[in-house]
């Protein structure tokens, strides 16, 4: 199962994305996959998401008020730099093309109004694109391991790292004690 994030500030978008996605099959070269979407009507609300779930694809409009989707995947390349980043926008200006590659280094920029094909024969694209660079890490990774070049900690920190993005990364207070996320202090503290 493939994690999308889709992100657009027009409620009418997400569920028109959405609706393609549960309608039409998304397969590249024989390979069929099963998309577990979620959806984002801002940028904010999906930095949110990002940094409490690992996505493999995130979709995102260029033109949002607050963020626009190059600095969102920008974001988000630095929280989980293994999720395949796409733009859908209806403005193809090229220095937002250009930032979209350059900085956000995402995978396609798609045109609104889409081709509902060509939208889902693209996230198929860069879901296989991205399997195939996890694979070759994952073998390199075995490899060094086997040849004592990384050692078994670090290979068992990378595979966490991969699963569930920022598990490994630990805030420690002067006593020892792990210092938790404000907003995820909040949370416990409000739960029964």
């Amino acid at each position: 199962m493939s994690r999308v994030l889709l992100v657009d500030d027009e409620p009418g978008v997400l569920r028109a994305l959405r609706r393609v996605l549960s309608l039409v099959p998304c397969r590249f070269d024989g390979i069929d996959f099963q998309l577990q979407v979620d959806m984002a009507e801002s940028p904010e609300r999906a930095l949110e998401l990002v940094h409490s779930r690992a996505y493999d694809l995130v979709l995102s409009d260029y033109r949002m008020p607050g963020m626009d989707g190059v600095a969102l995947l920008k974001a988000v390349r630095e929280i989980q730099p293994d999720a395949a980043r796409m733009i859908l926008s209806g403005y193809a200006d090229l220095n937002g093309v250009l930032a979209a590659i350059n900085e956000a280094q995402i995978v396609r920029f798609l045109c609104k109004p889409w081709s509902d094909y060509e939208l889902v024969a693209a996230m198929g694209q860069a879901l296989a694109y991205r399997a195939v660079l996890l694979d070759n890490r994952r073998m390199a990774d075995l490899l060094r391991l086997q040849s004592h070049k990384l050692t078994p900690q670090d290979y068992e920190r990378r595979r966490l790292e991969e699963a569930e993005p920022g598990i490994t990364q630990v805030r420690w207070a002067e006593d020892g004690s792990v210092l938790l996320d404000e907003d995820l202090a909040r949370q416990l503290e409000d739960r029964p």
